[in-house]
């Protein structure tokens, strides 16, 4: 097979510059390890930013998400049982949130591209990279137990952390930095209405909670527990239980229903400097991860390859080099701006040691000068809602 770009993953950032690429006539394929059911079913972040929404509806892709995506103009802080409202669309001037699962996305994309006669090639196996220092790089896999290879120009690794691409990059040509936490979120998806029409995030004694959406009759919930937490260990009404504990205040009741999923998520964050070598390129997840409290991770993928399809189609176009070279470097200002707002969203909630009264008392005072000065609330609220495309 020959293409001229040969992307690895259909997650957002692989479909979606997929997309962008055919709207500028450039041809890609892209290969998945997983099954089209599989990618379109698995939950994932929901939280859409300002900018994502409008590049979605900017570039044809926003019809169901216009319609079934539930806008948010604000959130909630709630700490010492009181609840502390967050205008992000007065705050910023208009700019809001919208809750629209990954998978909805997904669905979207994979639509979109098979509607334009577009290569998705799922279910692949050992795949591997090849050459991508040079001017002829090559994608390998098999696919129903036949060897195949892509002939390319440019690879995009959008395979995700444990993804083949990040580690094809020969030993000492990336600088990687880390930080894992001590802490991780149990994540439920629950048969039952939202018990509020906004996100509520919540700082309690006994740790953090999250309170979100999927749908008027899905919640989506998330409380702090160990990285190495059992879920044997959390029968559905313990988790109601504590759920209910950590959102507590006068006159709020939590809505309970029939658990449908149960997941633990690790707390973690991650950068690779830079995010190409040669003429292969890593976008999302491959790249960079951010803890979910800032719901900065799709955001981010998709900034990645819109800024990846810009410097393509200039290569294409011109002939120009110039936005190649400097993809990483443009990327990261943006990667490395949501790693500090998540961090720190993620050091407001959380405990990385229930006894420590200490820290405990210095995040009230935090949340309290955020919840009292209107200039700590607009930044607030604007690194929430997104940072401006450049």
């Amino acid at each position: 097979m020959r293409t001229q770009i040969g992307i690895i993953g259909a997650g957002p950032a692989g479909l979606f510059l997929s997309h962008l690429l055919h709207l500028q006539g450039i041809d890609s394929i892209v290969i998945e390890s997983h099954s089209r059911e599989h990618i379109e079913s698995r939950v994932r972040a929901g939280v859409l930013e300002q900018g994502t929404v409008d590049l979605f509806n900017e570039t044809g892709i926003g019809d169901r998400m216009r319609r079934e995506g539930l806008s948010h103009h604000g959130f909630e802080l709630r700490f010492n049982r009181q609840a502390h409202r967050i205008d992000m669309f007065e705050l910023t001037g208009g700019r809001c949130i919208t809750v629209y699962g990954q998978q909805e996305v997904i669905k979207d994309l994979v639509a979109a591209r098979l509607n334009a006669a577009g290569q998705i090639v799922f279910e692949v196996e050992d795949v591997s990279i090849h050459d991508f220092d040079s001017a002829k790089p090559k994608i390998r896999f098999r696919k129903d137990g036949q060897s195949q290879e892509i002939a390319c120009d440019f690879i995009a690794g959008c395979d995700g952390y444990h993804g083949i691409c990040r580690p094809s990059i020969p030993a000492g040509a990336l600088s990687l930095y880390e930080r894992a936490y001590p802490f991780a979120w149990l994540g439920v998806l629950a048969a039952a209405p939202p018990s509020s029409h906004e996100l509520i995030y919540a700082n309690h004694e006994r740790g953090f909670a999250l309170h979100s959406m999927r749908s008027p009759s899905l919640t989506r919930l998330y409380l702090q527990c160990a990285p190495d937490e059992n879920l044997e260990n959390w029968p559905d009404a313990h988790i109601w239980e504590e759920l209910s504990a950590r959102f507590e205040m006068d006159g709020f009741v939590l809505n309970i229903g029939p658990i449908l999923q149960k997941n633990i998520t690790p707390m973690r964050s991650f950068v690779a400097e830079p995010m190409q070598f040669g003429r292969l390129f890593l976008a999302g997840d491959s790249a960079h991860i951010v803890p979910p409290t800032g719901a900065k991770g799709m955001n981010l993928a998709i900034a990645d390859v819109r800024l990846l399809a810009q410097a393509l189609a200039r290569f294409y176009s011109s002939g120009s080099e110039e936005e190649l070279a400097t993809y990483s470097q443009r990327c990261l200002r943006r990667v490395w701006r949501a790693q500090y707002f998540s961090y720190f969203m993620t050091n407001m909630f959380h405990r990385a040691n229930v006894a420590d009264a200490y820290d405990y008392r210095r995040q009230l005072a935090e949340l309290d000068n955020i919840t009292s000065s209107r200039a700590a609330a607009t930044n607030l609220a604007e690194n929430y809602s997104g940072f401006p495309f450049r």
